[in-house]
């Protein structure tokens, strides 16, 4: 069995099987422990999954084995966490598959810094959970765990984030929460701001969490915003680390729209330090032109928050995010939050005095086409020469006009794969030839 716990986003997979059967997470509370010492005092959250109070007990016991302490919040955006692992705690846990469905989880480490757990950190506990392959679970592991309700501390930290706001007139916004973390929090926040709110998807049951609705599916959101005359939209995903906006037209605005916005704001106010932002591979070039008529520079790294942070602070930039919707303000957070983000976009709106579709103006988006090949097995690409070969040929065809990127999801069984380029029907066409070799020699 493979010792590799963490992907881009901690530690995701099936509750029951590893690396989320009962002994390894139990490991990995006691590992995490010991790293940190034997007085750790750590806070856990949960997204809405039915999964997430087992996953829950079972490092909590790890936790007390070890020696430590722990704290659960509930249902707690992992943002939420993220804050209140960096005021009192030794670390953070979050139990969360963010925008994945109800079956799949996972667990996320966060420092005491608020930010997600380093690589470096990741390695060490995955080789102590390894050595620890015989220990095992006590016969009393479901020890109990201390609740505390911290989460309005949360939601206090967000209301003052909008300090200074100017008067407003009341408007209607629409705010769908995926059945999942931000089902209480977000609509108490906006209402606190008096926003009246169209609330969708806020009534979680453990299995429908991401099911047709939040980020990743935002059908229900764009007729809701547009039937109930809405002048924003926001949607969430299961753990409330990111947000895609509607705007009054209906229109999808996604993670590079988000950052566009926001970086011209900022460089209009003399806020965006180094005049740059930080995105990765995946964001669309009509965001680096568009930024770059403005003088403003676009720096790429590799897909996941944790690379977007690291570059952001080689490059001292206060902005940075995905294309996904993950959006990270380091004066606020050292982690992606899409309530905040959400917050950010109606201030820009409210002090601009402009709808959120004109807010894009001037954003003409590459084609581009993505498809996902679900493999067996992520085997180093350039092992395989008719994959590789027919990744080189797209390049040369796209090249000075367009992008090929192809990568495993380090989250999913995945091989995804994007073509970007001026003609629809071209990159289609490249994105299929390589997903349908892909699926020979990987499925």
């Amino acid at each position: 069995m493979s010792n590799v716990l963490f992907g881009t986003d901690g530690v995701r997979g099936t509750p029951g099987t590893f690396p989320l059967d009962q002994g390894t997470v139990f490991r990995l509370g006691f590992a995490l422990t010991r790293q940190f010492g034997s007085k750790a005092r750590f806070v856990i959250g949960r997204d809405t999954r039915q999964s997430g109070e087992m996953l829950e007990q079972q490092v909590a016991s790890g936790v007390k084995a070890a020696g430590g302490s722990l704290v659960s919040v509930g249902v707690c955006p992992t943002p939420g966490v993220a804050f209140l692992a960096a005021r009192s705690f030794s670390a953070g846990i979050v139990i969360s598959a963010s925008h994945n469905p109800f079956t799949d989880n996972g667990i996320k480490l966060l420092t005491a810094t608020g930010e997600k757990a380093s690589r470096r950190l990741e390695s060490d506990i995955e080789t102590s959970v390894a050595l620890a392959k015989d220990r095992d679970v006590p016969r009393d592991f479901e020890v109990p765990v201390t609740s505390l309700a911290l989460s309005d501390r949360y939601i206090e930290h967000l209301t003052k984030t909008m300090a200074g706001l100017p008067p407003f007139e009341p408007f209607r916004i629409a705010v769908d929460c995926a059945n999942g973390a931000t089902s209480r929090v977000a609509p108490l926040v906006f209402r606190h701001l008096g926003i009246p709110v169209v609330e969708l998807n806020t009534s979680p049951d453990g299995k429908n969490i991401n099911l047709g609705c939040g980020s990743t599916h935002p059908e229900s959101l764009r007729r809701a915003v547009v039937d109930k005359g809405c002048r924003l939209g926001f949607a969430f995903d299961g753990d409330g680390d990111r947000v895609i906006l509607v705007d009054d037209r209906g229109n999808v605005i996604d993670g590079d729209g988000v950052l566009l916005i926001c970086a011209r704001y900022f460089h209009s106010l003399g806020r965006l330090t180094s005049s740059a932002i930080v995105t990765t591979i995946m964001s669309n070039m009509g965001l680096e032109l568009a930024l770059r008529a403005e003088g403003i520079s676009t720096h790429r790294c590799p897909v996941g928050d944790l690379n977007v942070l690291e570059e952001m602070r080689r490059r001292d930039v206060c902005l940075g995010g995905e294309q996904s919707g993950h959006v990270i303000f380091s004066d606020l957070l050292q982690t992606g939050d899409g309530i905040a983000t959400a917050l950010q976009i109606f201030r820009i709106v409210i002090e601009s005095g402009r709808e959120l579709s004109e807010l894009v103006t001037g954003f003409e988006t590459f084609p581009q086409k993505i498809v996902n090949v679900r493999v067996s097995r992520k085997y180093e690409l350039d092992s395989i020469p008719e994959i590789r070969d027919l990744i080189d040929k797209a390049k040369v065809q796209l090249a000075g006009r367009g992008r090929v990127v192809v990568r495993f999801s380090g989250t999913e069984p995945l091989l995804r794969i994007m073509v970007e380029g001026p003609d629809m029907e071209m990159i289609q066409e490249l994105a299929s030839t390589i997903g349908e070799s892909a699926n020979r020699y990987l499925a």
